[in-house]
C-alpha cells in the first residue's frame, strides 16, 4: 500500500459518522485543533466529510464563543478517557485550543462545490470564536490571547510551560486523586510526567470550579507565540472568508494588524519569539518550537523573518532530514521520546512549511514537507517521532499525521 493510500485508510478508520477521532484507543473523542488539520486532509478526499468535521466541532461551541478543546462522543464510556464529560460537567471540555479552524474552513471551501454556502454557515461561529479570544482572553490588553492551561497550547508538556507550571501552588493536602488513562495504550516514557499531570488536573479543576471565568486571575496565564500566530493566520483567512461571502472584511484585517503588532511588541526579544508569563511578568527563556510559530505571520519584518528561519534551520531544532524537534536538541533536559519535550510532530512540520511558503521560501518548505513524508514512510502514521532516529512514537494510526500527509501529497 502506498503512503497516500495508508493515510486515506487511517482517516477512514477513525471516522465515526460525524467526526474523526485522533486515534481509536488513546483519543476516542473529537479534539479541537485536531479537527482543523483533519478537515484539511478530508478536503482532498471527501469535501462533504471535511465540512461535517468542522460543523460537528462548531456545534459544541459555547454561548460565549469559545470552541472547546474536546467534544465528547456520547456513546464512548466515561472510563475510556480522563478527564471525560463527568469531570467537565457537560458534553464538552471548558478549555479551548489553537484557533486553526477559519484557515481550515477556507481550505475546505476551496475544494467544495458548495464552498460559499458552507462558509456562510460557519462564518458566524468562526467570527464568534475570534471575538471570544479578543474580548475574553486578552488578559494584558496588548492584542494577544492568553492561554489558561498548557492543554490549550496543544503542546501539553512543552518545556515552555515548566516555569509557569512550577509556580502553580497545589492544595496543601495534594491533588485530589484521579486515574490517568493516557498511559494504558502508550509507553509511559512517551507521556507527560506525573508531576506535570498533577498540575494539569489541578488547573483544569480550578478553572472549572470558577465557572470558567476569564477574569485574568488564572494561576497559569501565558501569551504563547504559536497559539497567537495560528490565531493571526486564521484571522487572515477569516478576512478572506468575509470577502468571499460579501461580509465586511475590515474588522478582521484590523484584528490581524493588532495580533501582528502584539507578537512583535510583546513576544519578540530581539533574537526570537518567546512566551510571556503574565503571572511572573516576564518572557520565558526556553528554546522550544513555539518560538518558530510566528513564521505563519505573512507580514514579519525581513530581519525578524531571517532570524526565525535561521533558528528553525539551526542545530537546536534540526537533525538531518527528520524534521523540526519540539524542543532544543542541545538542551541538557531534552528528551527524545517524551511527548512535546523533544519529538518531531508531522503537524508542526506542516505548519512551519506553510509559514515558509507564505514568505516564498518554497525550497525550504518543500524540503521540510519531504522530510515529513519520509518519516511516515519509514515509521508509519504515528503521533510523533524520535528526532534522532525517526522511530515512531505515541499512538498508531494518528489522524492529523494522515491528514497533513494527504495535504502535502495532494497539494
Amino acid at each position: 500500500m502506498t503512503v497516500a493510500r495508508a493515510a486515506e485508510a487511517v482517516l477512514a478508520a477513525n471516522w465515526t459518522g460525524s467526526s474523526t477521532v485522533p486515534s481509536r484507543r488513546q483519543y476516542p473523542h473529537q479534539w479541537g485543533w485536531d479537527a482543523a488539520y483533519i478537515a484539511i486532509g478530508w478536503s482532498w478526499l471527501d469535501p462533504g466529510r471535511a465540512a461535517t468535521e468542522l460543523e460537528s466541532l462548531l456545534a459544541g461551541q459555547w454561548d460565549d464563543g469559545r470552541v472547546p478543546h474536546i467534544v465528547f462522543h456520547p456513546d464512548v464510556p466515561e472510563e475510556a478517557y480522563f478527564p471525560g464529560p463527568a469531570f467537565w460537567g457537560g458534553p464538552t471540555s471548558g478549555l479551548t485550543q489553537p484557533p486553526l479552524h477559519a484557515r481550515a474552513a477556507l481550505e475546505v471551501a476551496l475544494r467544495s462545490s458548495d464552498g460559499d454556502a458552507f462558509l456562510r454557515r460557519v462564518f458566524p461561529r468562526l467570527a464568534a470564536q475570534h471575538a471570544y479570544l479578543a474580548e475574553r482572553r486578552d488578559a494584558a490588553g496588548g492584542g494577544l490571547a492568553a492561554i489558561v492551561h498548557p492543554w490549550e497550547s496543544g503542546l501539553d508538556d512543552s518545556p515552555a510551560w515548566d516555569e509557569p507550571l512550577a509556580a502553580v501552588e497545589l492544595p496543601p493536602g495534594g491533588v485530589e486523586p484521579y486515574e490517568r488513562r493516557d498511559r494504558q495504550h502508550v509507553d509511559p516514557s512517551e507521556r507527560p510526567s506525573d508531576a506535570a499531570y498533577d498540575r494539569f488536573v489541578h488547573l483544569a479543576r480550578t478553572y472549572r470550579d470558577t465557572g470558567y471565568a476569564d477574569d485574568g486571575t488564572a494561576a497559569f496565564l501565558v501569551e504563547d507565540p504559536l497559539f497567537n500566530a495560528i490565531w493571526l493566520w486564521s484571522t487572515h483567512a477569516l478576512a478572506e472568508i468575509a470577502r468571499r461571502i460579501g461580509a465586511d472584511a475590515a474588522p478582521f484585517r484590523e484584528a490581524a494588524a493588532r495580533i501582528h503588532a502584539g507578537l512583535l511588541e510583546r513576544l519578540w526579544d530581539g533574537e526570537r519569539f518567546l512566551p510571556r508569563d503574565l503571572r511572573a511578568g516576564r518572557l520565558i527563556e526556553r528554546r522550544t518550537i513555539v518560538s518558530l510559530g510566528p513564521v505563519l505571520d505573512p507580514d514579519l519584518p525581513p530581519e525578524v523573518l531571517r532570524a526565525v528561519v535561521a533558528e528553525l534551520e539551526s542545530p537546536h531544532f534540526r537533525n538531518g532530514d527528520l524534521g523540526v524537534a519540539s524542543y532544543d536538541l542541545l538542551a541538557p533536559d531534552f528528551d527524545r521520546r517524551r511527548y512535546w519535550r523533544g519529538p518531531v510532530w508531522a503537524n508542526l512540520n506542516w505548519l512551519l512549511a506553510r509559514g515558509l511558503r507564505s514568505h516564498a521560501l518554497t525550497e525550504q518548505a518543500a524540503a521540510l514537507e519531504r522530510t515529513t513524508v519520509r518519516l511516515v514512510e519509514r515509521a508509519g502514521m504515528r503521533e510523533y517521532f524520535d528526532p534522532h532516529t525517526g522511530e515512531g512514537l505515541g499512538s498508531e494510526d494518528f489522524s492529523w499525521t494522515a491528514a497533513v500527509l494527504t495535504d502535502i501529497l495532494r497539494a
